[in-house]
């Protein structure tokens, strides 16, 4: 093929994208804009540059973060490579020297003969022109104008507010019933009823708790009145959000017979029902203070909270809508899309989706089916997910054990069960590429 392919961003998928393409043979041209045009987080012109912590999370295989971690190593990652070469005592987790870690990749890219990196904006991409986007959260205003274009304007989004989700196993069925308002349809939601006493508590501890300082600045008045963070409406008023996100009309509670003071509903995540989503709760509170605050709500004293609810300044597509499992945009041209900007949330997230991208346009130029992994891996599952959510109510989303199907025997003990799935999941992806022919 004459045509080199593009790599539009110089993140960690848009850097693993780049390499997966040219490893397999292929030109590509990598463009980055910084640093003729610097991001609000980005500090240098290194690619790969990690803008938060320089933690790439757990490293063992008891953590769902870890064990897409060693797939990602299986699957010839060069991120993960440089990563390991560049790591710093942390622990149960792999942090890196952020520095050598960019330099790193930065050097990689740059040597590699296939590899041609320049520094340039890009606004439109040709129609004829295969090419795998992966500008992440702060894509540059011009190109989010092309791609609401492209997309239409309600599947691009330009901020995150996202409600915390917890594990169904974690739980209390004692103190939750199943029910749809006024008995409409089927009983999707499950409700956390409060007497006055609990919402009372629970008001009390919301409005007092720690929040991160908001960097949404003035816009956060104009886009987030519809979404608003929930300590913001509870401050409000003791009674707003018994009038609102927390309202209990059309609702019994079996355990009473009555109608509760006030209801927490929480909407499943997944078809699998094994994650659940706590609707309205997008917030600015700490992390270690939605965990003491929201375990409050009654039936989530044990809740365990796979992702905390964030407001951020953000650009993702909703990839459900627009996606086909191969990462590949459904409406044309070999268009391959990967990163945060397609609603993967974390840094090797952000990899495992550039390594995928990257493999899967050379494929569909090769005439090849894609690589769709299995459901059992965490690469396959983190996927799986990201394509079939539910289109209405799509959030960005990192790895976790609540994305697996579930095992074929009960295991009660945490790590165990842990253990047990992170064994299949790499039992499963063998089988897979040696199906696959590597």
């Amino acid at each position: 093929m004459s045509k080199p392919i593009w790599v539009v961003g110089g993140g960690l998928a848009g850097t693993e994208a780049a390499w997966q393409v040219a490893s397999a043979g292929y030109d590509v041209v990598l463009y980055e804009m910084r640093p003729a045009r610097m991001t609000p987080a980005h500090t240098t012109a290194f690619l790969a540059e990690l803008v938060c912590s320089n933690s790439l999370k757990a490293n063992n295989l008891e953590n769902a973060a870890g064990l897409l971690k060693e797939e990602l190593r299986r699957l010839g990652s060069l991120l993960m490579a440089v990563a390991d070469e560049t790591k710093v005592p942390a622990g149960g987790a792999l942090a890196v020297d952020r520095h050598r870690f960019a330099a790193g990749v930065t050097a990689r890219l740059e040597e590699h003969p296939r590899i041609k990196v320049v520094r340039e904006e890009i606004s439109t991409i040709p129609s004829d022109q295969p090419a795998v986007v992966a500008t992440g959260p702060l894509t540059s205003p011009s190109l989010s104008a092309w791609l609401q274009k492209l997309f239409g304007e309600e599947y691009f989004y330009f901020f995150d507010a996202v409600a915390p989700i917890v594990t169904r196993e974690s739980l209390d069925f004692t103190r939750i019933f199943a029910a749809s308002r006024y008995g409409r349809g089927e009983a999707e939601y499950l409700n956390c009823p409060m007497n006055e006493e609990e919402y009372t508590l629970f008001w009390e501890n919301l409005t007092t708790a720690e929040v991160h300082q908001s960097h949404l600045g003035d816009e956060e008045k104009r886009y987030f009145e519809g979404c608003m963070p929930v300590e913001v409406l509870a401050a409000r008023g003791k009674d707003t959000l018994r009038f609102g996100p927390l309202k209990p009309v059309g609702l019994i509670d079996p355990a009473t017979g009555r109608r509760p003071y006030a209801v927490v509903q929480l909407r499943p995540e997944n078809r699998e029902k094994t994650l659940y989503n706590m609707v309205g709760f997008q917030t600015n509170l700490r992390w270690g203070e939605q965990r003491r605050v929201f375990r409050l709500i009654p039936g989530l004293a044990e809740a365990e909270f796979v992702r905390y609810g964030v407001m951020h300044r953000n650009s993702f597509i909703n990839a459900p809508r627009l996606l086909t499992a191969a990462l590949q945009w459904k409406g044309g041209w070999p268009l391959f899309l990967a990163g945060q900007l397609i609603g993967v949330e974390g840094y090797v997230e952000s990899i495992a989706a550039g390594l995928v991208a990257g493999k899967n346009i050379v494929r569909f130029l090769e005439g090849k089916p894609p690589l769709i992994f299995p459901r059992e891996t965490a690469v396959g599952a983190l996927f799986y997910h990201i394509i079939n959510a539910e289109i209405r109510h799509f959030q960005p989303m990192s790895i976790n054990f609540g994305l697996f199907p579930p095992l074929n025997v009960k295991i009660k003990e945490k790590l165990r069960k842990n253990r047990a799935l992170a064994e299949r999941a790499l039992g499963a992806l063998e089988n897979y590429l040696r199906n696959e022919g590597k």
